[in-house]
């Protein structure tokens, strides 16, 4: 094994060993002895299955040198092992320049040491001695060496090997314990011909904001929660795209809704809480600042604006389409996103790009991409794959039909920088990957400049946008690269046998499919819009729900909910409901029993008004179930057209004729003037009491009994009072001395009362 290890480039064994390495040299004539020097152990291939030490590569510097320059590596070994390591070193080891692509990602998946693979290690004068490495301890280490004595004899990729090299108690020789590859770009004059590179820079969020608003001349913006200013903040993922992207050669990719809720709350804005309370914004100056940073960063830069929300093309075309309404929203999305990017940022803006999740194609996505009046579809190589019959990677732009370009961004450059971008030795193996392929692109056979196009995940975090920008930065000096736009990039002439053929629908990723929308998703967004189409037609001021509901309806569609069904489902649920509960602020009042006494009256109902703006096109109708007892005019029902001012109630008061005495169920239902229902129907129920003229005749009698009965009282009384003055009289005249008896009068008492 320590002959083994001189073969791989490992510093000259330890005295007490050469012995044995005098006795390997003197066998390996020997064919049997020979392969048994050179085979491994197989606790050795159980040390090449699960390596001892861990190395961490925390960054290479310069990332692409050139000759004069000094490379520098650093990072970090750990003893994952039981173990001590002792008299260990950390080395270089350089490789033969790489072939080709498929050779950089071979290179990049192997594991473990491979002896004859892996190249030797550079001069021992530049290796890092570690004398112990305890068993669960880490040690940083600093290679530097000139670039010089790399032995860099062509333009290519070549491989790097960090490795440590050390003895173990049970091993008691030299042995490769751990290894960590990466690449170096070599190409230290600029070439005769650069690919272009357009890079995408994605400004994408998930939604923010509700569909509620205040009720102020301004409607304040009600947010979901917020979240949004954590991202805009120093530091946060939307600020560090812009501070990072300003200097940068990039095509700018917005989502104009971002923009929209940006510019939302740099006006003042309210946030949702838990318990359904609304409470002030705070973040107002951190959104002015990031706008403000955002408006200077474009200036003089390509920006394409996707449609409003950014909605994802792939559910629509899947399971929307066939849901009434639903690709009409793609239009009006698209002249939002124009307006959008213009208005706030003042610099113009281009819609001609579709952009499905994941650059996933098929022939139902690439109609709906383009059914809003976009010409380019961007797709990724990995959906629009090549047959192999060129040999190398044609440019992006690919004509698929009816004046459609399919522009197709690299797979392996786009997904370069997913994944946790925190860990700088990720980052740093992440950015040296992307920079050897680029250059293996470049140094592909073929006469014909191309252009290639790099489309990264559409919300990089903060730590993958820095990558990002460190690896653009490495191609800067345009050695074998230049600088071109998304633009430029589909209006290069396109490769006359690069595959132009979009995959069957059969051929979409399932992965990709069971994030989808799902159709009742676009069946409940199509109901909430049957809602607003009716809300708004009674509104004096419809724009003050149209605008706010029809943004909302473009966030419900967008590819943010991708693997978040909960809470898609939640956000369509909320803004279904609060929809519905405007609507419900102008109603007929419920009204209580009545009693319509006599023949005709008017029956009093009420219609409530309280939204703070008024109401028009609304016709009040109310309907007798028994129109033979009670009637309304000369029939069972009777309508009138009200208009209710905002906070405020109108009361309608409809005549009504009772045919027949009896409890009738009357209906008062809102319609719009064009006959549709509106609102809940309200029902109540009318005592109706009917007098006919007979009837009336008995009464009236009974009254003139009563008064004629009355009278023959009152003259009765009247009589026995006069007959009883008499009397009085009468004893007095017999009780005076100067008279003698009197004679009874011949009237009597009695008859006076019978008259």
């Amino acid at each position: 094994m320590a002959e083994a290890a001189d073969i791989q480039g490992a510093p000259p064994a330890p005295a007490r060993k050469r012995w044995l390495r005098r006795a390997v040299v003197l066998l390996a004539g020997t064919p049997v002895l020979a392969a048994l020097v050179y085979s491994p152990a197989p606790e050795a291939q159980a040390a090449e299955a699960a390596p001892a030490v861990d190395i961490r590569l925390d960054g290479l510097t310069p990332t692409a040198p050139v000759k004069g320059d000094t490379l520098t590596i650093s990072g970090t070994v750990v003893n994952n092992g039981r173990e001590k390591i002792t008299d260990a070193h950390v080395g270089l080891r350089v490789g033969p320049a790489l072939g080709d692509r498929s050779s950089i990602d071979e290179a990049a998946d192997r594991g473990a040491f491979r002896a004859g693979a892996d190249p030797a290690e550079v001069g021992a004068e530049f290796a890092v001695k570690i004398d112990s490495l305890p068993s669960k301890v880490s040690q940083p280490f600093t290679l530097k060496v000139p670039v010089n004595k790399l032995e860099l004899d062509k333009d290519g990729v070549y491989q790097l090997g960090v490795s440590l090299s050390g003895e173990t108690e049970s091993r008691q020789y030299e042995q490769v314990l751990g290894i960590q590859r990466t690449f170096l770009p070599w190409q230290p004059e600029a070439a005769a011909k650069r690919s272009q590179i357009s890079y995408v820079w994605p400004l994408i969020s998930t939604t923010h904001l509700t569909a509620e608003t205040g009720s102020d001349e301004l409607q304040t913006p009600v947010f979901l929660d917020d979240s949004l200013a954590d991202e805009l903040r120093p530091g946060g993922r939307l600020e560090q795209m812009v501070s990072l992207g300003k200097d940068l050669p990039i095509t700018w990719v917005i989502d104009p809704d971002l923009l929209y809720t940006v510019d939302a709350m740099t006006k003042g804005y309210r946030i949702r809480t838990p318990d359904g309370r609304t409470v002030q914004g705070k973040n107002k100056a951190v959104a002015e600042q990031w706008l403000s940073a955002l408006e200077s960063a474009v200036q003089g830069k390509k920006v394409v604006a996707l449609p409003f929300a950014d909605p994802d093309i792939a559910s629509l075309a899947h399971r929307g389409k066939d849901v009434s309404g639903t690709l009409g929203q793609l239009r009006p999305a698209t002249d939002k996103a124009k307006q959008a990017v213009e208005t706030v940022l003042h610099v113009p803006a281009t819609t001609d790009f579709s952009w499905p999740v994941d650059g996933a194609i098929d022939p139902s996505i690439v109609n709906v991409a383009t059914s809003a009046g976009a010409h380019n579809v961007l797709t990724r190589s990995d959906s629009l794959q090549e047959t192999g019959a060129l040999g190398y990677t044609p440019s992006a732009a690919r004509p698929i039909g009816a004046g459609t370009t399919a522009v197709v961004s690299d797979a392996e450059l786009s997904t370069a920088f997913q994944g946790d971008m925190l860990d700088a030795g990720n980052s740093a193996l992440a950015i040296q990957r992307f920079l050897a392929h680029t250059l293996a692109l470049n140094l592909q056979k073929t006469d014909n400049q191309r252009s290639f196009v790099v489309a990264p995940q559409r919300m990089p975090s903060a730590s993958q946008a820095q990558t990002m920008a460190t690896a653009i930065r490495g191609l800067q000096p345009g050695r074998w690269t230049q600088p071109s736009d998304l633009e430029a990039a589909a209006a290069a002439t396109p490769d006359p046998r690069a595959a132009t053929q979009v995959p069957g629908a059969g051929q979409y990723p399932e992965e990709l499919s069971k994030q989808e929308l799902p159709v009742s998703a676009f069946e409940k967004i199509r109901s909430t819009e049957n809602t607003l189409d009716h809300f708004k037609v009674i509104l004096t001021a419809p724009d003050r729900v149209e605008i706010p509901f029809g943004n909302t309806t473009n966030r419900e569609m967008s590819a943010s909910w991708r693997d978040r069904p909960g809470p898609a489902l939640d956000y369509r649920d909320q803004v279904q409901k609060y929809l519905i509960g405007l609507t419900e602020k102008v109603r007929v009042i419920p009204k209580s029993d009545a009693t319509l006494s006599g023949h005709s009256a008017t029956i009093p109902v009420s219609v409530q008004n309280s939204l703070v703006q008024d109401t028009r096109n609304l016709v009040l109708r109310v309907q007798s179930a028994n129109p033979t007892r009670l009637m309304f005019g000369d029939s069972g029902q009777a309508e009138e057209e009200v208009a209710v001012q905002g906070g405020h109630s109108q009361t309608v008061k409809f005549p009504a004729n009772a045919t027949a005495s009896g409890p009738v169920e009357v209906t008062a239902q809102l319609f719009t003037t064009d006959g549709v229902p509106y609102g809940k129907a309200r029902t109540f129920t009318v005592e109706a009491t009917e007098v006919t003229p007979t009837v009336m005749l008995v009464i009236a009698g009974g009254v003139l009994l009563l008064v004629l009965a009355g009278i023959k009282m009152y003259a009765s009384r009247k009589r026995v009072a006069a007959r009883a003055a008499v009397e009085e009289s009468t004893q007095q005249s017999d009780e005076s001395p100067d008279t003698g008896p009197q004679s009874a009068d011949p009237s009597g008492t009695g008859e006076t009362v019978d008259r």
